[in-house]
This record gives structure tokens, C-alpha cells and sequence, in this order.
């Protein structure tokens, strides 16, 4: 089910980290032709595109505060106890990572410094499919509020009939209408796929443009982002399938490390998960709880073929796990090893990272605090996860006094003269004179 790879020489270390392609040539066909069609006929195109792709024929695409009101009383207490558990651990990390703006002399009469101001408008994707993602509602509109977004924009697919809740097609699933509405969301529509990346990215009738996209979304939706990003709508980051790199020696819980890999391979098909071990006998004992394990999962046949192209593969040390986890540069990273609080200092390339055998992704996934949208396919070597920053547009000041100006006068007109730009050396100088 799952490939072992023994030792590996490092020569053939780029080749065991390349992740699992998945061929469709038509896709960004398809995608433009889409995203084409809702900029031109916006809600029309959503509408049209709904009752093709999710199999529902919508009059209006904006959530009620009816629907609102139903969904939230549709849940149970136990529910809506843990969405607010989780809210709160995710507005009290957060809310730590607001920086103080603090002005800085750099030299006597010069004072510089820099604020963060919230993105004005920005859009919330939210898968709506097998597993709504109504954690990602709170991952992403919790910062967005702190950061201080003015317009909360949220898409999610509404449902088919014969999935939906209540035995009503049409609908949104309600765990993520209270979540939003919890989250302070300002306006919820009933738009998926790509035509959902569309109308945020174009604007139409009914939804409004907005400055920046995130959310996590199949391939198509990941193209979509990609392409309305040319045309200079911001996007969260890369993303593609989920994935977990576990890093496990003679420490490790083997019952526990077949879990977390399996809470990742249920995921999607297209997900991909990563033991690096030590000890054949703990390698040995993993796989055979993952195939004990496997058979309980309600999502069987989908880790199953994740499972497919996922790998264990063996090292004579730690060290040398290490070196190839930052290699691959994982989206989650447990260390289930000796002295894990030790190797984190190890780690430079990885999403969100769990240390010992008691923090499991799935803790990060939903309410421990840290964001869990984050980069995937080896981006994580060069991006980081989503974050308060990833909320705001950070803008310098600096305000000179005439003695600044004074201090500082000579030095700028001396590199202005050297790079041929006498405009900017006449705008000091002619200051200066005045004085």
C-alpha cells in the first residue's frame, strides 16, 4: 500500500521528495473559459455554473439572515461549544501577532516607522463538498476581523439535494453559516468552484470584487486563483493537495503515528503522507497499525489511494531526517523522536510544526490556535502559512525636521548625483537653500 524506501543515498533524495502529478491537460482550458463567462455575464454565469456543477438551480445567491438564523439553531450545543472553544484559541494566538507600530530614529531629526492597515475588501473560499470546511471559516475570518478588513467576503457551494441537510438542496451547510456569522463574515453567498473565484476576483451583480482570495479549494479552484492573480487579484499563497511529513524513531507512538497519517490521507486522493524513521521495527509496526486503522475510516477508499503514492522511508540517523523533511519541505511536520523540543531549532522549512506524541495535526487543524491554511507542495521552503500579515498592507512613514534634512542632505544628494537623477538631488538641495 505504501512504498518503503530503505536508506536512500542523498543522490536520489530530489526524486523520493517529488510529490504526486495528476495530469489534466484541459484544466486551464477550462478554468479560462469560466472565469471568461462570469466576467462577462456575471451572476447569470454563477448561476449557470451552479446548477452544472453542483446540481442546483439558485433564484439568489446571498445567504438570508433566515438561513442564518435556521442553521445556527440547527446545530447541536456540543457543536457550537466547540466552534467557540476553537475561536477563541485562534483570536487568542492571533491576536499575539498584532505588532506595535514603533518609531525609529535613524538619525537626529529623522523618525521612521510602520503600521499595519487591514486589506479593505477581502474573499473567503470555503470547500462545501464530501467534508465542509466550516474550521476554515475560522482560520481565516478570525485574523481578517483582527487585522481590521472592512468587507468579509465568503463563498462556499451550496448543496445538492441529495446531500443536503434538512432534506433541502440549495442550502449551505449550517456549521459554516454560524461560523461565519460568528466570525463577523459580512457577506455570505452560495457560489463553488471556480465561478466562486470568478465573481470575487471580477465582481457581479450581486458579489462584490474584492482585493484578495483565500481559501483552500481543488485543482480547479487552485488554477482559477492562480490565473486571477495575473490579472492583479492577490491570492492567499500556492496551495495544492494536503500533506504530512512524520519524522519517528524509538520514541514514537507507533498507534499514534499510523493515525495522524491517516487524518491526512483522508483528506483527497491526491494527498500525499511521509514517515521518515530510524527503526525498521517501528516502520514495521506503523504500517501495520495504518492497516489496522484504514478499515474503520468512513473515508477508506479515499487514504487508500493516498496512501497509493505516499512513502516511509528509512534513515541511519535523525539528523539525516531532518535534512530531508526541509528538503521536501512539508506542509505539517510531526516530530515523534527523542528530544523533539531539541530538533526544532533543525527545522527550516516546514508550514506548521508538532512536537511529541501528543500534539496532533488534527489539534492544529481545528482549535489548538495556529492558522492551518498553509503552504503546500514545497512551497513552504519560501512561504508561510496564513497569518495576521496576511491581512494587512504594511506602509513606511518618515517625517524629517529641518536639522534631519540637514544631516541627511549631503548623503542623499552625493548618490543622487552618482546615479544621474538630478531631480532627486534638486529636491534636497533647493530645501536646503531656503534655509
Amino acid at each position: 500500500m505504501i512504498k518503503v524506501v530503505k536508506y536512500p543515498e542523498r543522490k536520489d533524495w530530489q526524486e523520493i521528495v517529488k510529490r504526486p502529478v495528476f495530469e489534466n491537460a484541459s484544466l486551464e482550458k477550462t478554468v479560462r473559459k469560466i472565469l471568461e463567462k462570469v466576467k462577462e455575464k456575471g451572476d447569470k454565469a454563477v448561476r449557470k455554473y451552479t446548477k452544472e456543477f453542483d446540481g442546483v438551480k439558485l433564484k439568489k445567491l446571498a445567504v438570508s439572515e433566515k438561513e442564518i438564523m435556521i442553521a445556527g439553531n440547527s446545530l447541536s450545543g456540543e457543536l457550537k461549544a466547540a466552534i467557540l472553544q476553537a475561536k477563541f484559541n485562534i483570536e487568542k494566538f492571533h491576536q499575539s501577532l498584532l505588532e506595535e507600530t514603533k518609531v525609529i530614529e535613524t538619525m537626529e531629526g529623522i523618525n521612521c516607522w510602520r503600521r499595519s492597515v487591514g486589506i479593505e475588501k477581502i474573499g473567503i473560499y470555503i470547500p462545501g463538498g464530501s467534508a465542509p470546511l466550516f474550521s476554515t471559516v475560522l482560520m481565516l475570518a478570525v485574523p481578517a476581523v483582527i487585522a481590521g478588513c472592512k468587507e468579509i467576503v465568503l463563498c462556499t457551494p451550496p448543496t445538492p439535494l441529495s446531500t443536503s441537510w434538512r432534506g433541502v438542496g440549495g442550502q449551505v451547510h449550517p456549521a459554516i453559516l454560524y461560523a461565519a456569522n460568528l466570525c463577523g463574515v459580512t457577506k455570505i453567498y452560495k457560489a463553488g468552484g471556480v465561478q466562486a473565484i470568478a465573481a470575487m476576483a471580477y465582481g457581479t451583480e450581486s458579489i462584490p470584487k474584492v482585493f484578495k482570495i483565500f481559501g483552500p479549494g481543488n485543482q480547479y479552484v487552485t488554477a482559477a486563483k492562480q490565473l486571477v492573480q495575473k490579472e492583479g487579484v492577490a491570492i492567499d499563497m500556492p496551495a495544492g493537495p494536503s500533506e504530512l511529513l512524520v519524522i519517528a524513531d524509538d520514541a514514537a507512538v507507533p498507534e499514534f503515528v499510523a493515525a495522524d497519517l491517516l487524518s491526512q490521507a483522508e483528506h483527497g486522493p491526491d494527498s500525499q503522507v511521509i514517515l521518515l524513521t530510524t527503526s525498521e521495527s517501528v516502520s514495521s509496526e506503523i504500517l501495520g497499525s495504518i492497516n489496522k486503522q484504514v478499515k474503520e475510516l468512513p473515508r477508506k477508499e479515499i487514504a487508500k489511494q493516498a496512501l497509493s503514492h505516499s512513502k516511509i522511508v528509512l534513515f541511519n540517523t535523525i539528523d539525516e531526517a531532518i535534512e530531508f523533511s526541509n528538503l521536501y519541505a512539508p506542509e505539517h511536520l510531526i516530530l515523534a523522536c527523542n528530544k523533539a523540543d531539541e530538533l526544532t531549532e533543525k527545522v527550516v522549512s516546514a508550514g506548521s510544526v508538532f512536537i511529541g506524541n501528543y500534539s496532533p495535526e488534527s489539534a492544529g487543524d481545528y482549535a489548538s490556535g495556529t492558522n492551518h491554511t498553509l503552504p503546500t507542495n514545497g512551497y513552504a521552503a519560501m512561504y508561510s502559512g496564513v497569518s495576521i500579515d496576511s491581512f494587512v498592507k504594511k506602509i513606511t512613514f518618515q517625517q524629517l525636521t529641518k536639522q534631519g534634512l540637514e544631516n541627511i542632505g549631503s548623503t542623499v544628494m552625493e548618490m543622487a548625483a552618482a546615479e544621474g537623477l538630478d531631480g532627486h538631488k534638486n529636491a534636497v538641495a533647493v530645501r536646503l537653500k531656503s534655509q
